[in-house]
């Protein structure tokens, strides 16, 4: 297949990029590089994806994904805002994707209370781009993140993709809750598969530097005391990158399918009459968040020092997830435990920072 993923020098899509390029596939890659974070490591993550493409690395990255017979893919690199509407409209028209999986948005909770602005140029005017795109040039299906942050108040866990996601606490789950209602539309207006993912608590190496198990890290080792938010009291479903990566790829190759038993009079919350579909992507064991920095003490071999303070603004004490409806559709399910995710982060970020 030749494929756009959005996002490509993110955290997660650069992982996507590879899987994809290591089973063949023609990968086209689109980011905006913006300064959110640190673009050095962004462009670091697009390096490791050309020297892949180009031959330069090993058949270790992902090597379920590989066979013998089927070269490595093709990789190109366009660097374009989601908003860029004129842009968008030129790629999709000369590119012709068979698939496309839309991970680029502004991300983060807390931010989205300063720049909420941001919010809505990238994962509201960006994404109807990506929806014009595939619904103008007959994409195959379109696969795009959520969150669980579109559960809100709710905490009725494990959390379901059959409950409701109306009672949004912050401005960015808002959005992807948005992405979920635009895209449940195109589905039903114009017959254009879609499946939305809403990822819970994602981690690993080549991470993004704004995010709990990175921050502690960098604290740890440079002996500064870590904040840990709620007092300590969290439970997070922490998902390993590689397991987000290979769900989204089979999730790829499920296209939505319209729901034959779907009932307008009772009508189910994750599937439709349209081929529209939505799934958890979680590891579906929720763990304290002090055994979370437990674990990454015992990898680095050194204490924190915490810092223990209330929960934030936007936040949410828990999340878990029910993944069954993600089972059904791709045959795959989550499952690399925090201790072996962990060490693989540490390994990783000692490798690349000290």
């Amino acid at each position: 297949m030749k494929v756009l993923v959005t996002g490509a020098a993110g955290f997660i899509g650069s992982h996507v990029a590879l899987y994809l390029l290591a089973r063949g596939d023609d990968v086209v890659g689109l980011d905006n590089l913006n300064d959110y974070y640190d673009v050095a490591l962004k462009k670091a993550r697009l390096a490791r994806i050309e020297d892949f493409a180009a031959g330069k690395n090993p058949a270790a990255i992902y090597p379920e994904a590989r066979q013998k017979s089927i070269p490595t893919g093709r990789f190109r690199f366009e660097k374009m805002a989601l908003e860029d509407r004129e842009g968008m409209a030129g790629l999709f028209e000369r590119e012709k994707f068979d698939g496309v999986i839309n991970l680029a948005a502004q991300a983060g909770v807390r931010h989205s209370l300063n720049a909420p602005f941001d919010y809505i140029d990238s994962n509201i005017t960006g994404f109807l781009s990506v929806l014009e795109g595939c619904r103008h040039h007959q994409v195959g299906h379109l696969v795009y993140a959520s969150t669980s942050s579109v559960y809100g108040a709710n905490t009725n866990m494990p959390f379901s993709v059959h409950n409701p996601a109306d009672h949004q606490v912050a401005l960015y789950g808002a959005t992807k809750r948005a992405n979920e209602l635009m895209a449940h539309s195109y589905s039903h207006l114009f017959g254009m598969p879609t499946t939305g993912l809403r990822f819970f608590t994602v981690y690993g190496p080549w991470g993004r530097p704004d995010m709990a198990l990175f921050l502690f890290t960098d604290a740890i080792l440079n002996d500064r005391p870590i904040n840990v938010f709620n007092n300590g009291h969290h439970m997070r479903d922490f998902t390993y990158v590689d397991d987000i990566v290979r769900g989204v790829v089979a999730t790829l190759d499920s296209p939505a399918s319209t729901d034959p038993s779907w009932d307008s009079n009772a009508p189910a919350s994750a599937s439709s009459s349209a081929p529209w579909r939505l799934h958890n992507i979680g590891n579906g064991k929720p763990e304290p968040l002090m055994r979370y920095i437990e674990v990454l003490e015992d990898c680095l071999g050194k204490k924190a020092q915490k810092n223990f303070l209330p929960m934030q603004p936007g936040d949410v004490p828990d999340t878990s997830a029910s993944v069954e409806t993600l089972t059904a559709a791709t045959g795959y399910t989550p499952d690399t435990s925090i201790e072996v995710g962990i060490r693989n982060f540490v390994d990783w970020y000692r490798a690349y920072y000290l």
